[in-house]
């Protein structure tokens, strides 16, 4: 080992000799085997970061888990606790697939994997030693016997053991994150945990970390609706690993609301009521869009005055302006059906709310009031209002529709209550013209008088093999079906827009601003 060398006294040493003295008493102590370079840092003790500091070595040591401000030796990234996640979520899939037993596990402990194994081992040296003759075979049955008898009586093993579970967020949309924690409470020691969880429809696991006592699961939605998380089977062993005792705990449940499509247009009935908005009218008002001009009469404010007419015509103009109301519009959902795309794997119900929410958010932008109908196995329907807060409430009211295709439906739908749809409201019929029942509830709106816009939501061409012309001959007929739906609605005078799932509603609505919607006679 070299020595570290020393440097003269001076009585002013410059910098350049005092930065050529630090270099090589870190050159030495770095070549020295055992010895690490000192660090000097300015100023406080830096922790560790998300990288290297510039100009500045990188640190090599990663600090101890157990230990607050001590650095361990340097570690290659251990596969097995990537493997172990790999492990459980492909277990909690199969789990999700087949469903944990609907017996609930046993409130016992029994032996576990490793006790079965020392068994095996014990059982096959002492068959092994009278078969043979050889005494010192039982030897080996000796030590797994001498485990099994030390944690046969279950000494500091819990005899409380529950397990409970939050999920945060409660509400969220599609895609996001959702974080289930599950704590196991106890009263004496415990060893490892190893969870098994059966998920919900429409949830998928995306991380699962396994701590002393917690369990945490990563989560994702993928589709709207309230879903139950599902459950999980947590094996809880005892602090030698021998035994194992099953508990049992639910998830509960999440409201996952749909990513409304992109919107902004807002088409506009002929009538509106009388209520401020920011939707101009051919009537004359108080708003700020000019729309004529008008003789003047006295009384009137002289700023209001046009005065490259009032010199043309040598009298008095006034600026006429237009009036600003705002909009009643009712979004009416067609849940009769609902239909997977075949080469997509888009389904027609969430995109028909996903549409809906978007239009919605438009319309309340700008101070609109909208309402909702949802029909389908029953009929769900909230008044018109306005706010933020009446999407969220119009979302929560028709979160559970996929529930109601379960109950039967009458040969005729209900009558749509008089509450639902306030006089002159523009009605957007979200369907995809898949039942001909939808042709009668869109009758009762028409009846009414109300404006009323149908937006078809593509329910996906039913796949056909190639050389089947029975498929061939099916599918013409499908088209021309709809295609006859579509002709029977536009000859009563209703819109039919179409919207493509994943481009923005605008492109469906835009030419419908061309004119003004006009509804029926009452």
């Amino acid at each position: 080992m070299s020595a570290e060398p020393s440097a003269e006294p001076s009585a002013e040493p410059s910098a350049a000799d005092r930065s050529g003295q630090r270099a090589h008493r870190l050159a030495a102590q770095t070549a020295a085997p055992g010895r690490r370079p000192v660090r000097r840092l300015a100023g406080p003790a830096a922790g560790p970061g998300p990288g290297p500091v510039r100009g500045r070595p990188a640190r090599t040591g990663t600090r101890s888990a157990g230990r607050t401000g001590t650095r361990g030796p340097e570690r290659a990234p251990d596969p097995s606790g990537a493997r172990s996640a790999a492990r459980l979520v492909a277990r909690s899939v199969r789990a999700t697939e087949a469903g944990l037993p609907t017996t609930p596990p046993s409130p016992h402990w029994r032996a576990g994997e490793r006790a079965l194994r020392l068994l095996t081992v014990a059982t096959v040296a002492a068959v092994a030693a009278l078969a043979t003759g050889h005494a010192w075979l039982l030897a080996l049955a000796a030590g797994p016997a001498v485990l099994l008898a030390l944690v046969a009586p279950g000494r500091g093993r819990p005899s409380r053991l529950t397990a409970e579970s939050t999920a945060a967020p409660r509400r969220c949309l599609e895609g996001e994150p959702i974080t289930v924690r599950i704590t196991v409470r106890h009263d004496g020691r415990i060893g490892r945990l190893d969870p098994t969880v059966a998920l919900g429809p429409g949830i998928a696991l995306t991380a699962v970390t396994v701590g002393a006592t917690e369990v945490d699961l990563v989560v994702r939605a993928e589709r709207w609706g309230r879903w139950t998380l599902g459950s999980a089977d947590l094996d809880v062993y005892d602090a030698g690993g021998l035994t194992r005792r099953t508990v049992r705990t639910e998830l509960g449940e999440v409201d996952v609301f749909p990513v409304p499509s992109a919107a902004r247009l807002t088409p506009i009935p002929v009538r509106l009521p009388e209520r401020l908005g920011e939707h101009t009218t051919a009537q004359e008002g108080t708003g700020v869009e000019v729309v004529g001009v008008r003789p003047h009469v006295p009384g009137e404010r002289q700023r209001r005055i046009h005065w490259p007419s009032t010199t043309r015509r040598d009298a008095v103009q006034i600026n006429q302006f237009a009036a600003e109301r705002a909009a009643d519009a009712v979004v009416l959902l067609d849940t009769l059906a609902d239909f997977r795309d075949a080469a997509t794997g888009l389904s027609s119900l969430d995109e028909t709310l996903r549409a809906a929410g978007g239009l919605t958010r438009a319309y309340l932008r700008r101070h609109d009031r909208v309402g909702l109908i949802a029909v389908g196995g029953k009929l769900r329907w909230l008044t018109a209002g306005s706010g933020d807060r009446q999407f969220y409430r119009m979302v929560e009211s028709v979160l559970e529709v996929r529930q109601d295709r379960g109950h039967r439906v009458a040969a005729g739908l209900p009558r749509l209550p008089l509450a639902a749809l306030p006089g002159h409201a523009l009605v957007y019929a979200f369907t995809s013209l898949a039942d001909q029942r939808i042709l009668d509830v869109l009758g009762q709106v028409r009846d009414r008088g109300n404006p009323l816009v149908v937006v078809e939501i593509p329910a996906g061409e039913p796949a056909v093999e190639p050389g089947d012309e029975i498929g061939a001959v099916a599918l013409r007929l499908w088209h021309a079906e709809r295609e006859a739906m579509r002709s029977a609605l536009r000859a009563r005078g209703i819109p039919v827009v179409r919207h493509t799932p994943g481009e923005a509603l605008d492109l469906a609505l835009a030419p419908l601003l061309r004119r003004r919607i006009g509804g029926g006679a009452r």
